[in-house]
């Protein structure tokens, strides 16, 4: 049985994990958002970034990326996932059902925001989001870099994010 992840924000660039084939996939229930403060990854204690979390929202839909993990690591890569993912407990592990774009449905690993979590953020606006990504930089380097990845590479694949791509120019005009 073919182990799925899903991505939607650095698994879709940096999955670090072997992937044996990717799909576009909606998940329905739910939004991409910089709703989670990053203290670890993207910012610091004293300076939090943000990253992308999956916000529970009725009448929502993420799509992103469904990556199948190639036969043979799906321990190994659970376990990094975990060790990555699960830094602190302000996401939280789920089976979910996502929709392929080709068709069919399947079980995906995935990440969801505990918006009971101090870490959670939601409701920021753009223009306060812009700011804070711009200064923040964590132990995976510079919260810019993670914003333009993700919005580069959704695009790639024909993922237009209109927030993204709004915060991505305002981070860069915010930088020089």
């Amino acid at each position: 049985m073919t182990m799925w992840v899903f991505g939607y924000g650095s698994l879709l660039w940096n999955p670090g994990f072997p992937v044996a084939r990717r799909e576009v996939a909606t998940l329905p229930g739910y939004a991409r958002s910089f709703c989670m403060k990053s203290i670890h990854h993207r910012g610091s204690v004293e300076k939090p970034g943000l990253v992308l979390a999956l916000d529970a929202i009725e009448g929502a839909a993420c799509t992103g990326l469904a990556l199948a993990v190639e036969t043979g690591h799906e321990e190994q890569t659970l376990d990094e996932l975990r060790a990555r993912e699960l830094i602190s407990s302000a996401y939280v592990e789920r089976d979910l059902t996502v929709s392929l774009a080709s068709g069919g449905e399947v079980t995906a690993v995935t990440y969801v925001i505990d918006p009971n979590h101090d870490q959670y953020c939601g409701g920021l606006s753009l223009e306060t989001q812009a700011h804070i990504i711009a200064g923040a930089i964590g132990g995976r380097g510079p919260n810019p870099e993670y914003l333009y990845n993700t919005a580069d590479h959704l695009a790639e694949i024909g993922l237009r994010d209109p927030d993204l791509d709004w915060l991505s120019a305002r981070v860069r005009d915010l930088a020089s």
